[in-house]
């Protein structure tokens, strides 16, 4: 049984409904990610999906007559990460925002589609929302699927070496085959530009990290306009900031 999803400040006459149970099917992984970050049309069965189970699945996850699926993850503090599939007649996006019931307004970590809006995430953050887990129930709770989910929002300059393996392994867990996961994972994350890529720097006065880059929503303080100190509650949850 579905259930509605109800996001107050995300303005839109759509239904949405809750879909963390596409993540049981290796399919889901493999159309989220190639929609967002490569190839969708590439074949699929060297990954170890049925080529008819990944175009039924890239078909629901873009399909305007269907409620948009809805994907959740809840971190510290009572903040809660979500990712959306929003189509319409004549566009498909995935858009990824973080909310706080107390904010009145949402904080947009970004989104892939027609008018790109990244990155969203710096690694330490997108690590720290992967592994500290919130078992209520709600929402995704596995690590290795929260960092799939929020993958595609991945921009960081100082990537560490053990990027590629850790979403390789992550990649296996989540049931794509073992021996195809470190080249997906390569194509996925690619190569960081150490001298421009996005880098990340927060400060005493701005505790939540802000992004270099020109196409980042996050060139602004994430969530701007909430309280000085739900912003250093929001900035201890995403941990890993890097101090400018």
């Amino acid at each position: 049984m579905t259930m509605g999803v109800h996001i107050p400040e995300y303005l839109t006459d759509r239904e949405l409904v809750a879909s963390e149970d596409l993540a049981r099917a290796p399919a889901f992984w493999l159309a989220h990610l190639l929609l967002t970050m490569g190839d969708p049309s590439e074949p699929t069965e060297p990954y170890g999906v049925d080529a008819s189970a990944y175009d039924a699945m890239v078909d629901r996850l873009g399909d305007p007559e269907q409620p948009w699926p809805v994907l959740r993850i809840r971190f510290d503090g009572g903040h809660t990460a979500y990712v959306v599939h929003a189509n319409e007649e004549d566009r498909n996006d995935v858009e990824f925002f973080v909310r706080h019931p107390r904010w009145g307004r949402l904080g947009h970590l970004g989104q892939c589609g027609a008018d790109d809006a990244r990155p969203g995430l710096s690694w330490p953050e997108l690590q720290t929302l992967a592994t500290r887990t919130q078992d209520d129930g709600e929402g995704l709770t596995d690590p290795s699927e929260r960092l799939l989910l929020l993958l595609p929002m991945l921009g960081d300059a100082a990537l560490p070496a053990e990027a590629r393996d850790v979403v390789a392994r992550a990649l296996a867990h989540c049931g794509i085959r073992a021996d195809a996961a470190g080249d997906l994972a390569a194509t996925l994350v690619g190569e960081p530009d150490p001298t421009d890529g996005p880098r990340w720097t927060a400060t005493e006065a701005d505790p939540i990290a802000v992004c270099s880059s020109a196409y980042s929503p996050r060139r602004v303080p994430l969530a701007l306009g909430i309280t000085p100190e739900q912003a250093r509650a929001l900035a201890t949850a995403l941990g890993g900031t890097r101090a400018g």
